[in-house]
């Protein structure tokens, strides 16, 4: 079957939703071009199309008049977050609450980079993350795995977002928020201030974003 992708998607997310790994659907001949054009399989857009292939059943043999146990194999997809300041530095040691879908919590410490990694499902759609104590905390709301690639509007609009240069909203349509967006993002990091989404944006937005 084809499956087309909506908003929010990833190999993870589809992957798990028809009973595969990621890397299965992934490495797929038939998937090729997807794997060629998108190259992460976390940056999916709206409409691309992913080929799932029939369930296979898997045949082991085993004594009959026996009781046999068999334990399906979890599929975790690992988080990682990395929180600086304004000057690009990184937060560490400190206090955080991870809210995954509402029903997930997990909390610990900053490392010393900034980075946060914890294990959650595939499937998960939203998270809310505190960092900090008192005056001093933060506090972000993390969409999981709705970020489409970078060379789209929407997904310079989702980057810049999550890294706090923008306030406006993620759909796919130029306006004069993203254009100082971008303007004010180029002159941190001495690009050319063009105000577009270009090539040397995208490569700084996908360093600083991860992916």
């Amino acid at each position: 079957m084809i499956y087309v992708v909506k908003s929010g998607d990833c190999m993870a997310s589809i992957a798990v939703e028809h009973n595969f790994l990621w890397e299965t659907l992934w490495n797929l001949a038939e998937n090729a071009a997807l794997k060629e054009s998108r190259q992460d399989p976390y940056v999916l857009l709206p409409g691309d199309q992913v080929f799932i292939p029939d369930l296979r059943l898997k045949e082991v043999p085993r004594a009959t008049d026996a009781k046999h146990t068999f334990t399906k194999r979890g599929v975790r997809e690992r988080l990682r977050i990395v929180i600086t300041d304004e000057h690009d530095q990184p937060i560490a040691g400190q206090r955080y609450v991870l809210e995954v879908d509402r029903h997930l919590r997990f909390e610990g410490e900053t490392k010393g980079d900034g980075s946060i990694e914890q294990p959650i499902p595939p499937n998960a759609w939203k998270g809310r993350l505190s960092v900090g104590e008192g005056d001093e905390q933060r506090e972000y709301f993390v969409s999981l795995g709705r970020i489409d690639p970078v060379e789209e509007v929407s997904g310079a609009q989702g980057r810049l977002l999550n890294l706090g240069y923008y306030d406006g909203p993620v759909d796919g349509r130029s306006n004069a928020q993203l254009t100082s967006a971008l303007l004010f993002f180029q002159d941190k990091y001495r690009l050319e201030p063009s105000g577009e989404n270009d090539d040397a944006t995208q490569a700084k937005l996908k360093e600083l974003f991860g992916c």
